[in-house]
C-alpha cells in the first residue's frame, strides 16, 4: 500500500470523528446555554415573588400603622419616632448581592420576635374580632411565608454559599411596659418594619441584573 492510499484511509477516518466531536461540542454548548436560560429564569420567578410579596406586606404595613395609631388613642406622631433599643433597624448591610440578601434574611427573622410581642401586647387592649389583631396576623403570617422565598433564591444565586443561621435566642424583647410605653413601641416597630421592607424591595429591584449573570458569578 503506498502513501497515498494510506494517507486516504487516514483522512477518511478522521473526517467522521472530527464531525462526531464538533457535534458534541455543540451539544455541550447548547445544554449549557439551555442550563443557563433554565437558571435564569428560576431565579428571576424567585425574584418576583418575593418583590411581589414584599410590596404587599409593605403595603398592609402602611395601613396597618395608621389602623395601629387609630386604635391607640390620642398619639402624636412623634411618639413613633422616639428612639428604642434593641429593635431591628431598617438598614440593609453589606456591599456584595450575597452579604445584601444575608442581611435581608437575618433582619427580617430579627423582626419576628418584635412583631409577634406587639400583637400580645395588644390582645390585652382590643377585642379579638378587632381589626388591628387581624391585620397585625396578616402582616407576620405574610412576612413569614417570605423565608422560604428569601432561601430558594439564595440557593439559585449561590448554591456554594449558605445562609446564616437564625440568632436563636439572641433577640432581646423590652422589659415589663405600662401602656403608654406599649403603645410607643408598637408604633417603632411596626414604622421601622415598614421602613426596612421599602429597603428590601430597593435591594431586589437591584438583583435582576444579578439573576441575569448568575452563570457568570458562580465561576
Amino acid at each position: 500500500m503506498n502513501g497515498h492510499v494510506k494517507s486516504l484511509r487516514v483522512q477518511q477516518f478522521m473526517e467522521p470523528a472530527a464531525a462526531f466531536l464538533s457535534l458534541l461540542l455543540l451539544m455541550a454548548v447548547h445544554s449549557s446555554r439551555a442550563e443557563a436560560v433554565r437558571g435564569n429564569l428560576q431565579c428571576g420567578n424567585f425574584l418576583q415573588q418575593m418583590l411581589g410579596q414584599t410590596r404587599l406586606i409593605h403595603k398592609e404595613s402602611a395601613n396597618l400603622i395608621k389602623l395601629y395609631k387609630a386604635s391607640q388613642g390620642e398619639m402624636p406622631e412623634f411618639f413613633c419616632k422616639v428612639p428604642v433599643s434593641d429593635i431591628p433597624d431598617s438598614q440593609i448591610s453589606g456591599l456584595q448581592p450575597a452579604e445584601k440578601l444575608a442581611s435581608i434574611w437575618t433582619h427580617l427573622q430579627a423582626f419576628f420576635p418584635h412583631l409577634k410581642w406587639v400583637y400580645e401586647q395588644q390582645t390585652d387592649l382590643h377585642l379579638p374580632t378587632s381589626p388591628l389583631l387581624r391585620d397585625l396576623t396578616n402582616v407576620r403570617v405574610r412576612s413569614e411565608w417570605l423565608v422560604p422565598i428569601i432561601n430558594s433564591l439564595h440557593q439559585s444565586l449561590f448554591p456554594n454559599l449558605s445562609l446564616p443561621e437564625p440568632a436563636v435566642g439572641a433577640t432581646t424583647l423590652p422589659p415589663p411596659q405600662n401602656v403608654f410605653q406599649q403603645k410607643i413601641y408598637g408604633c417603632v416597630v411596626l414604622k421601622t418594619y415598614k421602613e426596612f421592607l421599602s429597603n428590601v424591595s430597593r435591594e431586589l429591584r437591584n438583583l435582576k441584573n444579578v439573576c441575569n449573570g448568575r452563570t457568570e458569578m458562580k465561576g
